[in-house]
């Protein structure tokens, strides 16, 4: 009986890790355009206007939301969504820092933007983490090395993926 119920957790997990890294594939090609936009690198003619960062407080919402009500997985799976959720929550309040940014008065503009920025970065730095803890827990589930890190750039206390290949057998 305690084998079949450990049998049992083991194959859930292994689908939730499944379902957590499709998740997070399509979370990182949405919100990579928005982090990028707002980084010191973007040039200065593709900022992005007030407009579409109404768009992406919209996009950022329903992001959000996916991380609702959780499934209940083994504490290193969760360790992974929380991270990615938390990750998910910076890249909002970027958004939101930088939405305010565009309403300020001109004096008070650089400082939000700048904020909006160092947000920005950390989200990355965040992502990065829990990304890193995706990988393993791919590894331990039997799917192999799983590279979803935000490909923009190091930063500070952030990792990059390692240079193992994608998929089962690594």
């Amino acid at each position: 009986m305690v084998a079949e119920l450990e049998r049992a957790e083991v194959a859930r997990d292994v689908q939730q890790v499944a379902d957590l890294t499709t998740m997070a594939r399509e979370i990182r090609d949405q919100i990579t355009p928005m982090v990028a936009a707002m980084t010191p690198e973007a040039a200065a003619g593709q900022k992005p206007d007030a407009a579409q960062v109404g768009r992406w407080q919209q996009d950022m919402g329903r992001i959000e939301a996916k991380f609702d009500d959780p499934p209940s997985g083994t504490t290193a799976t969760n360790v992974a969504r929380g991270g990615l959720r938390n990750a998910v929550q910076l890249v909002r309040l970027s958004v939101d820092a930088y939405a305010a940014g565009l309403g300020a008065p001109a004096g008070q503009q650089h400082q939000w933007l700048a904020m909006a920025e160092r947000q920005g970065v950390l989200a990355v730095t965040a992502w990065s983490v829990a990304a890193t803890q995706l990988d393993q827990i791919n590894i331990d589930a039997g799917h192999g090395h799983q590279h979803v890190h935000l490909e923009l750039g190091q930063h500070e206390g952030g990792f990059t993926a390692d240079h193992e290949s994608e998929g089962p057998g690594k």
